[in-house]
């Protein structure tokens, strides 16, 4: 690969990357207010909260979801459970 064929390789990696970046941004757009499960109010200037609460994102659904760390300490145990056989 020559000198040109690197830099413009290197000019649509950058590209690609600002847009993948601006799509992962548009998606902070979307999260809720509250927790999906017990509707916990959620603060997004909160830097405690924002460390400590769970986000799902289903990309292909474009579909975002929040749980405080109460709930998603519940839904681990309960498919922990369901792996050892616990819950059908």
């Amino acid at each position: 690969m020559n000198r040109k064929q690197r830099r413009a390789s290197a000019k649509m990696e950058k590209q690609h990357g600002n847009q993948d970046l601006a799509d992962k941004m548009n998606i902070y757009t979307k999260l809720p207010e509250f927790c999906m499960m017990c509707e916990k109010e959620f603060n997004k200037q909160d830097r405690e909260m924002l460390a400590t609460w769970n986000v799902v994102v289903r990309e292909q659904e474009k579909v975002v979801r929040l749980y405080c760390p109460d709930c998603w300490s519940a839904a681990q145990q309960v498919v922990e459970n369901y792996e050892k056989g616990e819950l059908k």
